[in-house]
């Protein structure tokens, strides 16, 4: 027979001793995420497990007592997927963090889904070998939130999101069965690829409770680190444009626009735009390093344009810091709405133009930064108060239209979680928004997993 709901607490108590926590002041942090949303009241309960059989018991006792579950890590995503509310269960997974192996000769690492990106990569650096997704928050966020997510970050353009570094998962279901998906081995075709499925998806299919990552050896060679100051912006997205059509593919290489600049000047204390409209940061790693940066700055190199080359590594980690604290200097302006289109690379300068225009046109500050080497733009808007003002939602829902008439998406690595899934329609088209709710069924029939969030 299956529990009654009101005993949910109760069960989970018995059944995970020292796993659950339901005071109020200390389950009050699940109820936001880094995308600042924020629900309408306190979840049921958090649990902490720190095996896979607990996280199994979690789910069962869940689908017998029909209650929802919101799978969390960090918290750092910035889609509201991580936000819980009242009546569900906060299914916690920070205390499984631990590495599992380390396989020099394989190139793998299997890690459990809690561990920080950051101190998986500082422990494969004694192995000789790194995990290359890279997303701004590499420091606090968890491995398993970014396979959860399909991260991506600064280095995409070269070494791709999280779909191409992770080779296998474990993943429960919400009924608590445990699955396995994906290969060890270098290829694998054995019928549908569950595992690219799994990865992106939110938490709305499974539980994903044990990841083997594809490792990169480190890469050798001098950095060459480029910081290009334009007049206009339309110049610089220009040139990172025709640092692609040269078919240059540098580690980093990114935009940000004026609006950013001036952020990142009070944030800092210092002259970062240095009076420009527009800044360009070009990073070259491995072997011919020194040549792709000398051909990036010749196409650089414009009327109107300054580049700067170094190779000391301690400069080029304070430029490369400077980009990954846009978000927090734009804070300091206000509340942020941080956006996430992706357009066809040869598109980027057109969608810089245009959400230029639909600024002005609601008269709003819209802070644009952009993963250049891949046409991922960030417009990110900023205003006072905690609500989201129906202007900028109208805005943000021209800029969503803007992506799409340039061929681009909704998303290119923040997901949709609360935030974006009204529009999440206009991309899909009915017959693929349908038969995507129809493989949800499949997984998690009774709907209990992160339900709200995507669809």
């Amino acid at each position: 027979m299956p529990l009654p709901t009101d005993d949910v607490v109760t069960a989970l108590t018995e059944a995970l001793p020292g796993r659950v926590e339901s005071e109020a002041t200390n389950i009050a942090e699940f109820t936001v995420d880094r995308s600042g949303h924020e629900s309408a009241g306190l979840p049921l309960i958090a649990v902490y497990p720190e095996s896979i059989e607990e996280v199994q018991t979690v789910c069962r006792i869940a689908s017998e007592t029909n209650t929802p579950i919101v799978t969390r890590g960090a918290g750092t995503g910035l889609a509201g997927g991580a936000v819980a509310g009242p009546g569900e269960i906060v299914l916690s997974l920070m205390r499984m963090n631990r590495i599992l192996k380390i396989s020099q000769d394989n190139r793998l690492a299997v890690v459990q889904p809690g561990i920080l990106n950051g101190a998986l990569n500082a422990a494969l650096q004694e192995h000789g070998m790194w995990w290359a997704p890279d997303p701004a928050s590499k420091d606090i966020s968890t491995v398993g939130g970014n396979v959860a997510m399909n991260a991506g970050g600064l280095l995409c353009a070269k070494y791709g999101v999280t779909r191409e570094a992770v080779l296998a998962l474990k993943v429960v279901l919400g009924d608590g069965r445990l699955i396995e998906v994906g290969h060890r081995t270098v290829k694998g075709v054995t019928g549908y690829d569950l595992c690219a499925l799994m990865i992106g998806s939110e938490g709305t299919l499974g539980v994903i409770v044990e990841c083997t990552l594809k490792l990169q050896p480190l890469v050798v060679g001098e950095t060459v680190t480029l910081g290009a100051y334009f007049e206009r912006l339309e110049d610089a997205a220009a040139g990172a444009a025709a640092i692609t059509r040269d078919g240059l593919v540098p580690a980093i290489m990114e935009l940000v626009d004026l609006r950013t600049l001036e952020a990142l000047d009070d944030f800092f204390g210092e002259s970062i735009s240095r009076g420009s409209d527009a800044y360009l940061l070009v990073q070259c790693d491995g072997p011919d390093s020194h040549a792709t940066a000398a051909r990036v700055a010749e196409l650089l190199t414009m009327p109107g344009s300054i580049v700067e080359t170094t190779t000391d590594p301690v400069e080029s980690a304070r430029l490369v810091n400077i980009r990954r604290n846009a978000f927090p200097a734009l804070e300091a302006k206000g509340t942020l709405l941080i956006e996430d289109i992706a357009v066809p690379r040869d598109q980027t300068v057109a969608a810089f133009s245009a959400i230029r225009e639909i600024e002005a046109k609601y008269d709003v500050i819209i802070a644009t930064s952009c993963h250049a080497g891949d046409g991922n733009l960030h417009p990110t808007f900023v205003f006072q108060g905690e609500e989201v003002p129906v202007h900028i939602w109208e805005a943000a829902s021209e800029v969503f239209a803007l992506a799409l008439k340039l061929g681009g998406t909704l998303s290119g690595e923040h997901g949709i979680g609360l935030l974006k899934r009204r529009w999440l329609k206009d991309e899909l088209g009915q017959d693929q928004f349908d038969l995507q709710r129809q493989i949800k069924a499949v997984f998690d029939p009774q709907g209990l997993l992160n339900p709200g969030k995507v669809f």
